[in-house]
């Protein structure tokens, strides 16, 4: 993903600023992977620590959503007026001692707060990147960029699969999720030194259209927010984000592990090398997507509605193929799936920022990155009660309840499509 930037940017005095900056707020965002998908590898270390069902753990995990999908629309708003960089080492801060406090939490109640305190101090991150990215970059770089943060997120993803389950095995998840949060403070303390919101405050000329870098806080809120929201084509790429949202976190992020050891049996190391596979994804095709959309397809919407389609297929073939597929065929679906619930996700987020004025870009994409978590919020403990209410056999779910679980995924693919289908192209050039 580092060289995606490193060819975007050339070696002078701008160009290293653009690195620099690239690299700092990555390694923040690589810590919002990482909080979002933990629970999945540490699921039944949460579970014999406050001994819960699997309902209340998928409580547990997404209460990391609530507060992250409340704050979308602030920090947003946050990030246009008082300014982006202000915005995400405040946030940040706080989600920092918010993993220290869930890593100590001595009870149930506790840890749910303290995973709040998480995605509420998280909310800030990729909004507010995206903002400085957009004030640094011109606009037919930005998907790339885009592809090149969500890229940094696969690592991050990654680095909550194997690694976190070598970490938490060494020195327990506790102590697991306390390091990490410490080492989130010293990513806080290089945004606050070396990152700035424009090339002007580097002593450098602007990139962007006048008013466009403007955080005088004097903005015209509720007249912000009514324009996004009377945009016919948001609304598009809104249903679409829950549809995504949904499968992305409360498939991938917490069930897609027990679905792989219940139905087809395989070992908890074959598992998280099957669910590393979206990570893989997001590594290694999200900056590849962001240059199809910025360089060889020149648009926005064909990226989307062709991943969409392929989404359909997939979640298709997993019906179709009910505890029939190989080890070999998991990989290559969750590789596909991969590219199809993820990688994408920043194109979508960058066509949301194309239909309106630059001025509000922060809002648009505050208010439009709100609705994958509102997926998250429902289908996280939704899929939890359909396994909880078909009861365990054994000690795992039968597969009926899975297969439940496959055809929900499977229609509401369809949705996506068929809303993703009504967007306009936005790519200007």
């Amino acid at each position: 993903m580092f060289w995606v930037i490193r060819k975007i940017t050339g070696d002078n005095t701008l160009n290293r600023h653009r690195r620099t900056l690239f690299i700092i707020l990555s390694a923040q965002y690589l810590i919002v992977y990482f909080h979002r998908v933990s629970p999945a590898v540490i699921a039944q270390d949460l579970v014999s620590s406050f001994h819960i069902s699997a309902t209340v753990l998928g409580v547990l995990a997404s209460a990391y959503f609530y507060p992250y999908a409340a704050m979308q629309v602030p920090v947003g708003i946050l990030s246009d007026s008082w300014g982006p960089k202000k915005t995400i080492v405040l946030f940040s801060l706080v989600a920092a001692l918010g993993a220290v406090a869930f890593g100590l939490a001595p009870n149930f109640g506790f840890a749910v707060a303290a995973r709040a305190l998480v995605g509420m101090g998280l909310a800030a991150v990729f909004v507010s990147s995206m903002r400085i990215f957009s004030l640094w970059f011109h606009g037919a770089q930005l998907a790339r960029v885009a592809g090149a943060l969500m890229a940094v997120g696969g690592i991050g993803w990654f680095s909550a699969t194997t690694p976190l389950a070598v970490l938490s095995g060494a020195v327990g998840w506790r102590m697991a999720i306390v390091l990490v949060g410490c080492a989130s403070i010293v990513v806080i303390f290089f945004i606050a030194i070396f990152v700035e919101d424009t090339p002007e405050q580097k002593g450098l000329p602007p990139l962007v259209e006048d008013g466009e870098a403007v955080f005088s806080g004097k903005r015209d809120i509720a007249g912000d927010v009514k324009i996004v929201l009377r945009n016919k084509y948001f609304w598009s790429i809104a249903v679409w984000f829950i549809m995504r949202g949904g499968a992305l976190f409360g498939f991938f992020g917490l069930w897609a592990g027990p679905y792989l050891k219940d139905v087809y049996g395989v070992s908890k190391g074959t598992a998280g090398g099957i669910l590393s596979m979206i990570a893989v994804a997001m590594i290694f095709v999200s900056p590849i997507i962001g240059h199809l959309s910025d360089r060889t397809l020149k648009s926005r919407k064909k990226i989307l509605v062709w991943s969409s389609l392929l989404n359909v297929l997939c979640f298709g073939c997993a019906v179709y193929f009910f505890d029939r597929l190989g080890v070999a065929s998991l990989y290559v679906l969750f590789f596909l799936m991969g590219i199809t619930v993820s990688s994408v996700g920043t194109v979508a987020i960058v066509t949301a920022k194309e239909l309106f004025p630059g001025e509000i870009a922060g809002t648009s994409m505050g208010m439009i990155n709100l609705f994958p978590f509102i997926g998250a919020i429902i289908f996280q403990p939704l899929m939890g009660f359909i396994l909880d209410r078909a009861g365990t056999v054994g000690g795992a779910y039968p597969l009926s309840a899975y297969r439940s679980m496959l055809w929900v995924y499977f229609i509401t693919s369809i949705f996506a499509f068929l809303s993703i289908l009504k967007c306009k192209e936005t790519f200007r050039g």
